[in-house]
């Protein structure tokens, strides 16, 4: 355990900082899960429509520092390809 006072604070702000990131990140896999299941139904409209959420939600993650730009990039770009694919 940390002696000194900053150090101390340190863990806890660390702590908070991790809470959050992975309640974002539950959040995209969350509406990226929503796109996943409209393409397995094979239904577009529905998947586009999901897609234009996930796609919100991750870059509101790369915004905020969970996802590096790029991660979130590619993970839009991979599902905008697959709905895109769509008969």
């Amino acid at each position: 355990m940390a002696n000194i006072k900053s150090a101390k604070k340190r863990i806890l702000v660390a702590q908070r900082n991790a809470e959050r990131n992975k309640a974002v990140r539950s959040r995209v896999r969350t509406f990226v899960k929503k796109v996943d299941v409209a393409i397995e139904a094979n239904d577009k409209e529905t998947a586009q429509a999901a897609l234009k959420d996930a796609s919100k939600e991750l870059a509101r993650a790369a915004r905020k520092g969970v996802y590096h730009k790029n991660t979130a990039s590619r993970k839009i770009s991979r599902l905008t390809r697959a709905v895109e694919k769509m008969a």
